[in-house]
């Protein structure tokens, strides 16, 4: 059975240097996902055979990227994509794209977007968290939303550590890597993440934009416990919205498992979203890719929902 996975992660040497992420200073557990991040070839190819995965849609695993001013950042941005093509162009029937972009200067990273998907054939665009602090809700960031909207193709919005003031208040105080843990998977990228999505719903991006697809991870992060509570008051505090908020999980939300391989987030995000808005994802290297296909072995699935899971939904929304 053919399988996508959408949420998997790489880095270049140019980034690294830029960045100085997951180099000194790094918590080591991200220290040493340096070399698996690094590599684009038969070792990650070997990684995907051993659970099964035809394809892996690649991104930038962008840690330090808000330490670029924007005059740097867009160049060395430009060269992360082109690196990535060079990778897909030499595995093309395993390595698929999402481009990256410097999203300080938006105008140019629209015109890097269009670039990406017209010229290098990636598949869309995923972007971490917050820049400088906002989210991307922003006004200043409507030129980016315009493109991916008339380009047609789908953004994963992915989390990324929380701006300054809110680790200092949120995540300070705690003992070893407990705080550090506690601000990115162990809870906070997906209460910022969850947040996010709901911010681009509320803001009226999606009425601005009906046909906009959007991607969220981590069994939805949270979300789809929570919708039917958040829904009902958001839905009522903004009234102008064209449809109630739960309905935009349904016309123009999906969700990935990346890095969730336990049972009940998935029937959870099943019985509320629907199993043909959920997309399979490893989140590779920070997760093995053997840890996913064990997941998936345990799901009581039939032959057509286990496809639609591991490769249908996700060749349609990527036009794979």
């Amino acid at each position: 059975m053919r399988t996508i996975t959408l949420e998997e992660h790489f880095v270049t040497q140019d980034f690294l240097k830029a960045t100085g992420a997951y180099g000194q200073g790094t918590p080591p557990d991200l220290q040493q996902m340096q070399g698996k991040l690094l590599d684009l070839g038969d070792d990650r190819i070997a990684a995907m055979d051993e659970a099964g995965i035809s394809v892996q849609v690649l991104s930038l695993a962008a840690l330090g990227i808000d330490k670029l001013d924007a005059a740097s950042a867009t160049p060395i941005i430009a060269g992360v994509n082109d690196e990535l093509q060079a990778a897909v162009q030499e595995h093309p029937d395993r390595f698929a794209g999402f481009a990256t972009l410097a999203l300080k200067d938006p105008p140019s990273a629209a015109k890097e977007l269009e670039r990406c998907v017209t010229t290098l054939g990636f598949k869309g665009w995923l972007v971490d968290g917050t820049i400088d602090g906002k989210f991307l809700d922003a006004p200043e960031f409507v030129p980016v939303w315009e493109a991916a909207n008339a380009l047609g193709i789908p953004v994963y919005l992915h989390p990324a550590p929380p701006p300054k003031p809110v680790a200092d208040v949120y995540f300070s105080g705690l003992p070893g890597e407990a705080g550090h843990l506690l601000s990115i998977a162990g809870w906070g990228w997906h209460a910022e993440n969850g947040l996010h999505i709901l911010r681009l719903i509320v803001s009226g991006l999606f009425d601005r934009f009906p046909k906009l697809q959007v991607i969220i991870g981590h069994m939805g992060e949270g979300v789809p416990y929570a919708l039917a509570r958040s829904s009902g008051i958001l839905s009522h505090a903004v009234p102008n919205l064209r449809q109630k908020v739960a309905d935009y999980f349904q016309s123009n939300v999906h969700i990935t498992t990346s890095g969730y391989f336990t049972r009940p987030p998935f029937a959870c995000a099943r019985e509320v979203l629907g199993l043909e808005r959920m997309m399979y994802s490893v989140d590779y290297p920070f997760s093995p890719t053997t840890r996913g296909s064990d997941f998936l072995g345990s799901l009581d699935l039939n032959d057509e929902e286990r496809t639609a899971l591991v490769y249908g939904n996700a060749a349609k929304l990527l036009k794979l």
